[in-house]
């Protein structure tokens, strides 16, 4: 919006889930969230687009367009839907419906999540060229009881891993990097620090896509709390 301008919040409950994207109507009991902006709204070439990972109409190192589409992963799990209104120079009204819970009951844990702190925390490395990415993972990473240090290339992941005495737990890498790849990162890290655990994060990879993860654990981006927690499991459980 440009720093000025208004944003409303309504909630309310809804009946219906209008069709979209090719989905029919729904009926049901869903709680409905439209966040509606006075923005410049959104080009009707990028409306069909805006959830994929990724897609992003923002310059170079304003956006990595994951955000969107991580939203709409969660509403998609949790039974629910997106839809997105938008009028060039008008704004954007994005609805969100999610089932509506009468009887709150016990809260639960995912089982992931549940069983993550007998892990116990664990001193990670992230090492990611993207300043927002790395943020996000810094982020999700620490809200898993995690401690964090971040890296920007290989070349400083190299040096952190030489200057920590104590050393990390495990090695959380971009596939895709400036320089050396997280692949030849691995491969460097397996030879210099056997004991260390590494698992690679990409979302669509050439390199992955050509020369496979060369036995390092992968994780695809975007990913759940839940996928996070659980690939670390799978890395640490592999290396020790």
């Amino acid at each position: 919006m440009r720093q000025r301008g208004s944003l409303t919040i309504d909630v309310d409950t809804a009946q219906r889930i209008p069709a979209v994207r090719g989905h029919a109507a729904r009926t049901g009991d869903f709680v409905r969230i439209a966040i509606r902006d006075t923005g410049t709204g959104i080009d009707p070439a990028h409306i069909e687009h805006i959830f994929e990972p990724f897609f992003t109409s923002k310059a170079v190192g304003h956006g990595t367009g994951l955000g969107l589409s991580q939203v709409f992963g969660f509403v998609k799990q949790s039974g629910g839907e997106v839809i997105v209104d938008s009028v060039p120079g008008e704004g954007a009204v994005f609805a969100l419906y999610l089932p509506r819970e009468r009887d709150a009951g016990a809260m639960t844990l995912d089982p992931v999540l549940a069983a993550c702190p007998d892990q116990g925390p664990l001193h990670i490395l992230v090492v990611e060229d993207n300043p927002d990415v790395g943020a996000f993972a810094i982020s999700a990473l620490a809200d898993l009881g995690h401690a964090i240090v971040f890296a920007r290339d290989a070349e400083e992941a190299l040096d952190l891993l030489e200057a920590h005495a104590v050393g990390f737990d495990v090695v959380f890498s971009d596939v895709m990097m400036p320089g050396m790849t997280g692949i030849e990162l691995g491969r460097e890290i397996r030879r210099r620090y056997p004991g260390t655990a590494i698992l690679l994060t990409s979302g669509y990879s050439e390199v992955i896509s050509r020369e496979g993860a060369h036995g390092f654990d992968l994780l695809r981006k975007p990913y759940s709390m839940g996928e996070l927690a659980a690939a670390l499991r799978t890395a640490t459980a592999t290396s020790s």
